[in-house]
């Protein structure tokens, strides 16, 4: 069953697919990811773009993040979000840095790809057009976390570097996390070169290289390019941490796809917006 359903929404109101199991299951949670539409921009932002750093209207685009909020049960002044740079640092955030990033890039955390905090009221936020959206929930200690993981991340094993960060913080038990892999560009449109294919295969063994080949990579029309999947790369990386493939959720969204729904970096040549993935406790 798809993880990340979309919601019947009014006129005008920022488009969002929650992630309506966990929210379901825990009471005060909100967590899921944005579409394209219900918003403020312009082409070839049109028009919930969420991202300051593409070349659309500042102003538009903290309009656009006020809504979500609003729309999600948070106040605005609760977005937090990071710079991100296709890394691995993870920006631990409590209570004095709530808002962090909201309002200007120079605010945010800097060169930061994944955020966790066991603060409630706090909505943390990063962004996308293509790269895969990663969420982290501990129920029990009560954390929550969203990390980036284009391929880059992806294979510098931001999912690992999450989990340990959880385990260093707030003594999280990999057996008891759960995690969701958002929607992203799929296989059947994400074709890579042997640069990339080299990095996927140099985090696993020699004797896993064929099973995860099998499982991640197809051969593409093109020589010496291959189709690969990040989503399914992102769940081994999380299960060989110590998830439970039972705590694991991913969707089946593919961005490229899907432009009517999302904004797509590869399908619209680079010149796009950015959709949102985000997750908090809200304050009781």
């Amino acid at each position: 069953m798809e993880p990340f359903v979309r919601v019947n929404i009014k006129h005008g109101e920022p488009e969002r697919l929650n992630l309506r199991s966990w929210e379901e299951a825990f009471p005060g949670l909100s967590a899921g990811f944005t579409g394209r539409g219900g918003g403020t921009g312009t082409a070839p932002y049109e028009s919930l773009n969420l991202a300051l750093h593409v070349g659309d209207d500042p102003e538009a685009v903290i309009a656009n993040r006020a809504k979500l909020a609003e729309s999600a049960g948070f106040p605005f002044d609760a977005w937090t979000c990071g710079e991100q740079v296709h890394g691995t640092r993870i920006g631990v955030v409590d209570a004095e840095q709530r808002g962090r990033g909201r309002l200007d890039r120079t605010s945010s955390f800097e060169d930061t790809d994944g955020l966790i905090t066991h603060v409630p009221g706090i909505m943390l936020t990063s962004f996308y057009a293509d790269c895969v959206p990663l969420y982290f929930l501990d129920p029990v200690h009560h954390v929550v976390g969203l990390a980036h993981a284009g391929w880059k991340g992806t294979v510098q094993q931001i999912a690992l570097q999450m989990i340990v960060k959880m385990e260093e913080e707030y003594g999280s038990r990999p057996d008891q996390i759960r995690t969701a892999i958002g929607p992203s560009i799929g296989p059947c449109c994400y074709e890579v070169d042997e640069h990339v294919m080299s990095r996927v295969r140099s985090i696993v063994s020699e004797s896993e290289q064929q099973d995860l080949a099998a499982k991640v990579a197809s051969a593409s029309a093109n020589p010496g390019k291959s189709m690969l999947n990040l989503k399914e790369l992102n769940r081994i990386i999380m299960i060989k941490a110590g998830i439970l493939p039972s705590h694991i959720e991913c969707t089946t969204w593919c961005t490229s796809c899907s432009t009517d729904v999302f904004f797509s970096y590869r399908k619209e040549n680079g010149i796009t917006g950015r959709m949102a993935s985000w997750i908090g406790m809200k304050e009781r």
